[in-house]
């Protein structure tokens, strides 16, 4: 058990090369190199141009990271690195660097869990407690509502997408209405201009019917589809208004749900988390509807919603300064895993 373990976390599920150093719940770097622009003219991530921009992007990123943190690789008491979910490809990048590393300055390594980092990320810099919460996990590829009672060990999945993440469904969005990739910041800023009550685009999954299948679940092909047809039988549509109406309906149905899951476990605390907990109408919606429930809310700082090896590193502290089992060198990527796994 280490009590203020210096971590170095590698996070390369995506499209960003991303390291990150902890020491203890004190962050001390977050560098990452995006690729998105490489990703932009194909309006969504290409693997392969992900895998060998993390190739080309790893080792810079490290050093700016020990720059930054002002210490050398030789300080670093333990590893942590992304073994999934995401782009098996890009994983492997990550695996193997932080591997190649451990093995070379004879260190343990963390093999963590994409989907809990996010979460652990709200270690970072504060000392209040971290379990049990809800978590609400938003992002590209994930829209989940978690049951928080272990952060490092015992995470519950209370409902999921059962068909696109609602980032995802910002870039179809995106796309749709004629803006540029990534879709979320896009959308976001052109609702700023938008009435979100002007179209009444439906709720997915929130009628009582739903509630025994799908309780916690999310659905927002079917939002993004009634999008598509109201500009169709709409040609002048006001795209500030569509924008505007389209993130209201996805924010209103994250919160509702998310709200649920604290009432009827008890929890009194939610962590909005992942790259859509930047989105600004969340935030200030969230704000709004928890301060009313009686709900403490966090979010993480603007700069660790989207992925990060900060997120990476907080979680590989925790795991080290509880006394958990590192991982065994040679573990392997996994790219669908869902949260079967906290720890390889």
């Amino acid at each position: 058990m280490m009590s203020q373990p210096l971590v170095l976390g590698i996070e390369t599920s995506c499209d960003e090369t991303a390291v990150g150093i902890v020491r203890g719940r004190t962050l001390l770097a977050n560098v990452i190199s995006s690729s998105v622009e490489e990703h932009a003219r194909f309006g969504g991530v290409v693997p392969e141009i992900a895998s060998r921009a993390h190739i080309e992007a790893m080792t810079s990123v490290i050093s700016q990271a020990l720059v930054e943190a002002k210490i050398s690789l030789a300080d670093i008491d333990a590893f942590a690195v992304t073994a999934g979910p995401g782009l098996i490809g890009a994983l492997i990048v990550g695996v193997s660097s932080a591997q190649g590393m451990a093995i070379a300055l004879d260190k343990p390594i963390y093999g963590v869990n994409h989907l809990s980092a996010h979460i652990a990320v709200d270690s970072l810099n504060s000392d209040h407690a971290l379990d049990p919460a809800i978590a609400l996990l938003v992002s590209g590829g994930h829209s989940s509502i978690l049951q928080v009672n272990e952060i490092a060990s015992d995470v519950r999945v209370l409902g999921s997408t059962i068909d696109d993440a609602a980032g995802e469904a910002f870039d179809k969005v995106a796309r749709i209405l004629d803006l540029p990739f990534p879709g979320g910041p896009s959308i976001d800023r052109e609702a700023k201009a938008g009435n979100p009550l002007a179209i009444d685009f439906p709720r997915g999954l929130t009628h009582a019917s739903d509630k025994e299948k799908h309780h916690f679940d999310f659905s927002f092909s079917g939002l993004k589809t009634a999008v598509s047809r109201y500009i169709q039988m709409v040609p002048e549509y006001a795209r500030a208004d569509v924008a505007a109406s389209f993130q209201e309906a996805v924010v209103d149905v994250l919160l509702r749900k998310s709200l649920a899951a604290c009432k009827e476990s008890g929890i009194e605390t939610l962590i909005i988390a992942g790259g859509v907990a930047a989105n600004s109408r969340l935030r200030e919606l969230s704000i709004q509807r928890c301060e009313a429930a009686g709900i403490e809310l966090r979010t993480p700082p603007m700069g660790l919603c989207t992925d990060n090896g900060a997120m990476v590193a907080a979680l590989g502290s925790i795991a080290a300064s509880r006394g958990l089992p590192a991982s065994t060198l040679g573990f392997a990527a996994e790219s669908g895993i869902g949260l079967s796994k906290i720890l390889w």
